[in-house]
C-alpha cells in the first residue's frame, strides 16, 4: 500500500488483539482476498469477560460473516430487559423489542469460539504471545514493536488496532487519546442458569437507588452440550473492591440476598472472589479512529460502560466498515477517511447515549435514581417513548446499516413460548 496504491489490491494487514473486533475484522479482510495475520498478547487466544448481549445489528454483522446460525444455537434469545426496585418492588425498567427483532444472550466463550473456528478454517495466522506495544514506519511500510523493543518480523501495509481499551499501540500512537475510568464497575460471573426462578426470555435487573444493581442475564451455552447458562452482575465501585473483598465473601453473599433472595442457587456456585471478575468501565471515544496506516476499531476506538449492552455489536459493526471501505479501494488516506465517517454518526450517538444513562444506574446520587424511579419510568410507558427505548436498546434508534453497505436481518418470527428464532428468509431492502 504505497502511497497512491490502490488498497483493492492484495494489501499485508496486521491485527493487533484476538477479540471481536480482531477477529471478524480479520475474517472479513481476509475474504477480501488481504493477506492477514492477527497478533495476539496471550500465549493462547482466548475469551475475556463474561456473557454478552448481541443486538440485531451484531447479528446482522454475523450473517453477514455466514456465521449467525451457529451463534443462534449457542444463544438464548431475549425480548426486553425487566428491573425493579429492590424495596418497593416497583417496576423501574420495562424495555420490550419490537416487531421481529430481538437480543441473544450469548456466552461470550461461545462467541469467541465461532469467530476463532472461522478465522483458523480460513487459514488466517494467529501469532500468540506477541504483546505489542507500538508501530513505527519503515520507509513506505508499517512494523509493529513489542513490549521489549523488538521488532516483529515481518512488514505490512496497514495495521488493525483492536488491542481493546488500554491499547497500547494507539496510547503510543495518540498521547492525547486517554481513557476516563467510570467510578463504578462490577463484579461479573458466568454461572448455570437454574431452571426456576429468572425469565429465559429476558435481562432482569434490581436496583438500590443507583448504587447497587444486580443483573441476570440468560447466555445461552458455551458448547451444545453444555447446561444453560447466565451472566450475573452486582454493580461495585472500582474503589471499593478492595473493602469488599477484605470484608469477606460470606458478608457480600448476604448482602446479594437481602437484597434478591431468589440469586441464592447462583452465589451456591460461587466459592471465592476467584469465581467472580472485578471489571473496570472506560469512556473512550476517538475524534478519528486512525492515523496514517493505523486503523482503531473496537474498545480501542470507543469505549464506554455496558448501560445499552451495545459493545460487541460495535465492535462487529466496525468491521463491517472497515471491510466496506477497503472493498471500495484507493489510497490508504481515503480508505481511513472512508471508515471513520461510516461509523462516526452511530458510534457518537449511542457513546453519548451510553454516558448520560450511566449515572441513572450507577452513581451515589440521590436525585438521579429519584428522576429515574418516579418521572422517567412514567414516561417511558407514554407513546413513542416505548419504541424509542426499544430502538435504544436494540442499536436501531441511529441506523448504522447504510454508511457500511449492509442491511438488517429479516426474521420470520421468533416464538415467545419456546424463545426459539425461526431460520432468517432474507434482508430488508
Amino acid at each position: 500500500m504505497t502511497a497512491g496504491k490502490n488498497v483493492s489490491c492484495a494489501a499485508r494487514i496486521a491485527i493487533v488483539g484476538a477479540g471481536i473486533a480482531g477477529l471478524s475484522s480479520a475474517l472479513y479482510l481476509s475474504r477480501l482476498g488481504h493477506a492477514v495475520t492477527v497478533f495476539e498478547r496471550f500465549p493462547e487466544a482466548q475469551p475475556v469477560g463474561s456473557g454478552l448481549m448481541l443486538q440485531p445489528t451484531g447479528m446482522s454483522v454475523l450473517h453477514d460473516l455466514e456465521l449467525l446460525d451457529a451463534v443462534l444455537q449457542l444463544g438464548q434469545p431475549l425480548f426486553g430487559l425487566l428491573g425493579h426496585d429492590v424495596r418497593s418492588g416497583r417496576k423501574i425498567l420495562d424495555v420490550a423489542y419490537r416487531g421481529t427483532r430481538f437480543g441473544l444472550g450469548v456466552n461470550r466463550a461461545a462467541l469467541f469460539q465461532v469467530l476463532y473456528d472461522a478465522v483458523r478454517a480460513a487459514g488466517i495466522p494467529v501469532e500468540t504471545a506477541h504483546e505489542i506495544s507500538r508501530t513505527e514506519m519503515s520507509g513506505r511500510e508499517i512494523v509493529l514493536v513489542d513490549r521489549q523493543g523488538n521488532r516483529v518480523d515481518a512488514a505490512f501495509d496497514l495495521v488493525v488496532d483492536a488491542a481493546g481499551v488500554r491499547s497500547p499501540p494507539r496510547d503510543r500512537n495518540d498521547p492525547s487519546a486517554i481513557p476516563r475510568a467510570f467510578a463504578y464497575g462490577a463484579f461479573w460471573a458466568t454461572l448455570r442458569l437454574p431452571d426456576t426462578g429468572f425469565a429465559f426470555d429476558r435481562l432482569e435487573q434490581r436496583y438500590e437507588r443507583a448504587s447497587v444493581m444486580v443483573g441476570v442475564m440468560p447466555a445461552g451455552r458455551a458448547n451444545p452440550d453444555a447446561p444453560r447458562t447466565c451472566a450475573f452482575f452486582w454493580s461495585v465501585k472500582t474503589a471499593d473492591v478492595p473493602s469488599v473483598r477484605d470484608a469477606g465473601l460470606s458478608a457480600w453473599k448476604s448482602r446479594v440476598l437481602d437484597l434478591w433472595p431468589a440469586t441464592a442457587p447462583l452465589l451456591d456456585q460461587i466459592e471465592s472472589f476467584a469465581d467472580l471478575t472485578a471489571a473496570e468501565y472506560w469512556h473512550l471515544t476517538l475524534r478519528r479512529p486512525y492515523s496514517g496506516r493505523l486503523i482503531h476499531v473496537g474498545d480501542s476506538a470507543h469505549a464506554t460502560s455496558p448501560q445499552l449492552g451495545q459493545g460487541a455489536n460495535m465492535a462487529l459493526l466496525d468491521a463491517r466498515a472497515l471491510a466496506h471501505a477497503m472493498a471500495a479501494g484507493g489510497p490508504v488516506e481515503s480508505v481511513c477517511g472512508a471508515y471513520a465517517r461510516s461509523r462516526r454518526l452511530h458510534v457518537r450517538f449511542f457513546q453519548l447515549a451510553s454516558r448520560a444513562l450511566t449515572p441513572f444506574y450507577q452513581s451515589d446520587s440521590y436525585l438521579i435514581p429519584w428522576l429515574r424511579d418516579g418521572l422517567v419510568a412514567t414516561v417511558a410507558k407514554i407513546p413513542p417513548m416505548p419504541g424509542l427505548l426499544s430502538g435504544l436498546v436494540s442499536g436501531t434508534l441511529v441506523s448504522p446499516f447504510g454508511p457500511i453497505g449492509l442491511s438488517e436481518v429479516e426474521w420470520v418470527h421468533v416464538d415467545s413460548a419456546t424463545a426459539e428464532p425461526t431460520p432468517i428468509v432474507g434482508l430488508e431492502a
